[in-house]
């Protein structure tokens, strides 16, 4: 038995996911039985467990680095932002309304949403060891940690080593980490074993100085530098990532233009396309680079109407619409094939205080959007493929065909899904459709004569890049350091 190990940050973005996930990797490797936890997640990537449940993606991608099935208890609060100032709350998997940033912040239920959070940590823990637990944005929000249910207080309950991770490709790393500690009480410090500087440009030897300087002002030590790198695809957390994805169109491979929608959902769902060598993916809301691309997806949303205005007002939808005049390939996924439809119905409210719009009426089906949400892993044939295919659901849409049905997909229970108009022109609700090669193979089969040649499954690329990891922080971190505090 280990003792717990969290990894908390200066901020949101400098690395806590990955460096969790290449930890889980780590125990794994060294024949313990990790299990990743992060109280609160706010996220729009999430993942359906196998008993239906709705959970953030980052801690799917962890349980997989650990080799672990996934399950909700890993993430007992997703926020789902639907607007700027509100989020759907999923609390144990399923969800449990709307609220503000106000409302959430500051209602009186706090204390009972924490003592969910750690009965859901005591359940993980007392299957699995190490829990690998994952802080959120900064440790040191002065005005939100007495309510906080995700950082300090819950490495307090679960009695975790606590390391500190800084990102020093975004300058300040001595203000931010030592403002950090600074900011910690007694008893907050009293978790806090040591400092991860993370995403190193350059030769590790040359900050030498720069570490000892950081020892003495906290009092801690730093217990590793991990380079940056590009050579490493492990699955990114939220939509800032988005910002390093290729903007543009290039000569010489297929591209593909996913809509950069306000509220995207789920763009992990592409990418097993964007790692294709025949394909240049990239992600854009500008109507020129639409024009330029081969295929176009619209992705999944967490409010489908109001990203419908959008593009509606930024020439967006009028560029989607010229691409599948002009004979280009346009496909939607979830919010994405709703908004291919002829309207989308909010009567309940769901999304907000639209009440309907019309879509792009590409194709003829049309959306209302219901209380329920449909949660679902699903294995489904594509186009009467006999080949099988793996994804998931999560939708608030009934979605209506009007005429005759043309499914995309003939799914495992029976159910059909989606529309296919042709072979050009099609949506689906499969989340993770595009993770299975036949599929990617038919959607580039009219832009490229290129053979894909010999290549590893999708779950074989993943479980290479969580070795790659691991070995990168093995050689980077001081391990019998790390081990030595979760043994005490």
């Amino acid at each position: 038995m280990l003792r717990p190990i969290m990894f908390v940050g200066t901020g949101s973005d400098v690395g806590k996911s990955v460096i969790t996930a290449g930890f889980c990797r780590i125990f794994k490797q060294d024949r313990y039985h990790p299990a990743p936890f992060k109280a609160q997640n706010m996220s729009l990537n999430s993942y359906v467990t196998a008993d239906g449940l709705e959970m953030g993606r980052a801690q799917v991608v962890q349980a997989e680095a650990a080799g672990i099935p996934c399950q909700s208890d890993m993430n007992p609060v997703l926020l789902k932002p639907t607007s700027d100032k509100s989020s759907q709350v999923i609390l144990n998997g399923k969800p449990v309304g709307n609220q503000s940033a106000y409302e959430y912040f500051m209602a009186n239920d706090r204390r009972e949403l924490f003592a969910s959070v750690k009965e859901a940590y005591d359940r993980l823990a007392a299957k699995y060891s190490p829990i690998v637990l994952e802080g959120a944005g900064s440790i040191s929000e002065l005005n939100l940690k007495h309510r906080d249910i995700t950082n300090l207080r819950m490495a307090a309950h679960a009695g975790a080593a606590t390391y500190l991770i800084g990102d020093i490709d975004k300058g300040g790393v001595f203000g931010s980490i030592y403002g950090t500690i600074a900011l910690l009480t007694e008893e907050e410090r009293a978790c806090m074993k040591g400092i991860i500087i993370n995403k190193f440009r350059g030769d590790g030897r040359l900050f030498e100085d720069g570490k000892r300087m950081l020892e003495d002002l906290t009092k801690l030590p730093v217990v590793g530098i991990l380079p940056y790198f590009r050579d490493i695809h492990i699955e990114q957390e939220d939509s800032v990532s988005l910002d390093s994805k290729y903007q543009q169109s290039v000569t010489g491979r297929v591209n593909v233009a996913v809509v950069l929608l306000r509220r995207l959902s789920n763009f992990t769902d592409f990418d097993r396309l964007e790692n294709d060598p025949r394909v240049n993916l990239f992600y854009t809301q500008d109507p020129s680079e639409i024009a330029k691309a081969d295929i176009v997806v619209i992705p999944g949303s967490k409010n489908t109407i109001e990203d419908m205005l959008a593009i509606k007002n930024n020439g967006v939808a009028k560029a989607i619409t010229e691409a599948h005049k002009a004979g280009k390939t346009v496909i939607g996924i979830c919010g994405g094939y709703q908004i291919l439809g002829t309207g989308i119905a909010d009567p309940f409210q769901v999304e907000g205080s639209i009440e309907s719009i019309p879509g792009l009426g590409i194709l003829p089906v049309s959306t209302v959007l219901k209380k329920e949400k449909t949660t679902l892993q699903c294995s489904f044939s594509f186009l009467k493929s006999d080949l099988a295919g793996k994804g998931y659901e999560i939708h608030m849409g009934d979605t209506e065909v009007s005429g005759a049905e043309s499914p995309v997909a003939l799914l495992g229970d029976g159910r059909k899904d989606g529309y296919y108009l042709s072979d050009k022109t099609w949506g689906t609700y499969i989340h993770g459709i595009l993770d299975n090669d036949h599929v990617i193979d038919h959607l580039l089969a009219a832009y490229t004569s290129e053979a894909p040649g010999h290549r590893m499954s999708f779950q074989e690329f993943k479980e290479q890049q969580y070795n790659k990891l691991a070995d990168l922080i093995r050689a980077n971190v001081d391990m019998d350091q790390i081990y030595s505090s979760l043994r005490n």
